[in-house]
């Protein structure tokens, strides 16, 4: 074509056009990037699959075994690192310091210190943590509230408008152990009077079983509701 160049290949000065990897050499090639990403697969799965967790495992076992095996406690108020760890006296474990339980449920409720309500499943079902999900302005979720206002009022014998938000509204996870000093103490008349203790008897107890905030200055003070009933549950048992 008139005014276009074309210089054939292999002249001096022109790159020769590069050759196209043969089959074999391509297949030789994905078979070496396929067994090195192999190899990484291998190494990281026994690194971060099975070195680093049974690490993490025996570090909880050694230096932290309550804690690792689901804080279990005893009907005497000790703690337990298996459900079939009885320990030496024989009491059997009765539930975890993790996990709140129903003991507004209980036959002899009124001589039980109750925790915040709870909205997974039934009430207090581990296999359903959840909260109500309900908006602050749900006519549902204001009912409830006034509901149990009125109820726990009635139960405690105290005015309606000093219940704390703890003892009316459950908490997201629906397995709260613990509840605000506030809302213990608005139980102890109750408590005692049930138990026919003195009521300084139970104050104490609560106060004793009072966490303050964590490092001073995270979260707020605290009380477990299973391990101050257990206290209270041995305390009489020991003092008749």
């Amino acid at each position: 074509m008139p005014g276009t160049l074309s210089t054939p290949a292999g002249v001096p000065g022109r790159p020769s056009p590069l050759a196209r990897p043969s089959a074999s050499a391509g297949a030789a090639s994905l078979f070496r990037q396929t067994l090195a990403g192999l190899r990484v697969l291998l190494v990281l799965t026994l690194l971060l699959g099975v070195a680093y967790p049974l690490a993490v495992w025996g570090v909880g076992q050694l230096a932290l075994p309550w804690q690792a095996n689901g804080s279990l406690v005893r009907s005497d108020g000790t703690h337990a690192t298996s459900i079939t760890d009885t320990g030496a006296d024989g009491a059997p474990v009765v539930g975890s310091a993790l996990i709140g339980q129903d003991f507004a449920a209980a036959d002899d409720a009124e001589a039980w210190f109750h925790g915040r309500p709870s909205a997974a499943g039934d009430g207090y079902d581990t296999l359903a943590s959840a909260g109500t999900n309900l908006g602050p302005l749900n006519p549902e979720l204001v009912a409830s509230i006034d509901e149990r206002r009125a109820a726990l009022a009635d139960l405690n014998g105290v005015d309606p408008a000093s219940l704390p938000a703890d003892a009316l509204t459950a908490s997201a996870s629906g397995l709260d152990p613990q509840i605000s000093p506030a809302y213990a103490a608005l139980q102890v008349a109750r408590v005692a009077e049930a138990r026919g203790l003195d009521e300084a008897v139970v104050a104490d107890l609560v106060a004793q079983h009072t966490a303050g905030r964590d490092l001073g200055v995270l979260g707020e003070p605290r009380v477990n509701v299973l391990e101050l009933n257990l206290a209270l549950e041995n305390s009489e048992k020991m003092n008749p």
